[in-house]
């Protein structure tokens, strides 16, 4: 299936963004930059914006989705939006009761803690065939269409969680720091716990494709647990699943970037699962990931501890950043994770315009 001829990557000049370009393996003139969780509680707009509405509140409403999402690109300059959303959401629509506690996060009302309990989830149906979990999907896209009339021509990138990462916060019922419930249950039990990968990849597949169809011009991945696996029950047991999620969108054309915390022993196999970008956590210099990822482009990855210090150490971590990311055939350049809440948004305004001077 072809983009809409609406789309911004046919109707108008996305293609020629810098980070599109950037995102399809050209090295533009200028290396872009955006920052994962950009659109948060480190801006005093977004908490004045997101007074008196819970997360789960916010993410439904388009017109403040839009203003959130645009906030970071009006301020720093950045040169992506990233749709401002939470990886819950798919699940929420689809019909899981769940909620997002101040301080906790996705809190499930039923934990899935047997084959019973994934064959009680939801059906999702396909993309397209406007059943339940298709028309739900409705809000996203006019949250997609709201986002893109206030970016301004800045590309928007859409996002889901990965099928593992769900599938812990499901079986856990809440975060959880070691993940054992879900670990135990794809040992115990395989075949439900594929069930289960199926039906979570489903859910962010779809996701990804209305994101996409209503205008995104690239989509992102997050892992955010992944590392927690050895990488041989990755490999078997989630990669799959992930692969899923993308088959979603390969046919749309748009870059797929894979992102996971901890996933350095991973790299090979998340990449393989689909994704034509990577993006690159903490724990792995660029030129390291670039030599073993011959020929894929990079997304990262300065750490977001350093946005604490002084400038002088913040220009010199950032300078190495850009350095180790020329191994790569290109490099987006962001934080090796989210933006803390406590980060001082003109520290990011000055990466930004660092990153855009170099």
């Amino acid at each position: 299936m072809a983009l809409p001829n609406n789309h911004p990557l046919v109707a108008a000049d996305g293609s020629a963004s810098p980070l599109v370009r950037a995102l399809r393996a050209q090295r533009p003139e200028r290396t872009p930059v955006w920052f994962m969780r950009q659109a948060g509680r480190s801006l005093p707009e977004y908490r004045q914006a997101r007074e008196g509405t819970t997360m789960l509140q916010a993410c439904l409403d388009p017109t403040l989705v839009g203003e959130i999402t645009a906030q970071p690109v009006r301020r720093h300059g950045v040169d992506a939006g990233i749709f401002f959303s939470d990886i819950v959401i798919p699940l929420l629509l689809a019909g899981v009761d769940v909620s997002i506690e101040p301080g906790v996060g996705p809190v499930f009302a039923k934990p899935v803690a047997t084959a019973a309990d994934v064959a009680a989830l939801p059906a999702l149906g396909v993309a397209g065939d406007r059943g339940g979990f298709d028309r739900a999907l409705d809000v996203v896209r006019a949250s997609v269409t709201a986002s893109l009339g206030r970016l301004g021509g800045v590309p928007l990138i859409g996002f889901a969680g990965a099928p593992f990462t769900l599938a812990a916060y499901m079986v856990d019922g809440r975060p959880s720091r070691d993940h054992l419930a879900a670990r135990r249950l794809m040992i115990t039990d395989p075949e439900a716990w594929t069930a289960l990968m199926t039906w979570a990849a489903d859910a962010s597949g779809m996701f990804l494709r209305a994101q996409v169809l209503a205008g995104a011009s690239a989509v992102q991945l997050f892992d955010s647990w992944a590392g927690s696996l050895p990488r041989e029950r990755y490999a078997a047991q989630c990669a799959p699943a992930s692969a899923r999620a993308f088959a979603q969108v390969t046919d749309l054309e748009v870059p797929r970037i894979h992102f996971g915390t901890h996933t350095g022993h991973l790299l090979e196999d998340m990449h393989g699962a689909g994704a034509t970008v990577m993006g690159i956590d903490v724990t792995v210099p660029l030129d390291e990931a670039a030599a073993r990822l011959p020929g894929v482009p990079l997304q990262g990855n300065i750490d977001p501890a350093v946005l604490a210090g002084p400038w002088e150490a913040i220009e010199t971590h950032v300078r190495d950043v850009v350095q180790r990311g020329r191994a790569a055939p290109a490099h987006v350049v962001n934080l090796g994770h989210g933006v803390p809440p406590d980060a001082d948004p003109t520290v990011l305004t000055r990466i930004v315009e660092l990153v855009h001077d170099l």
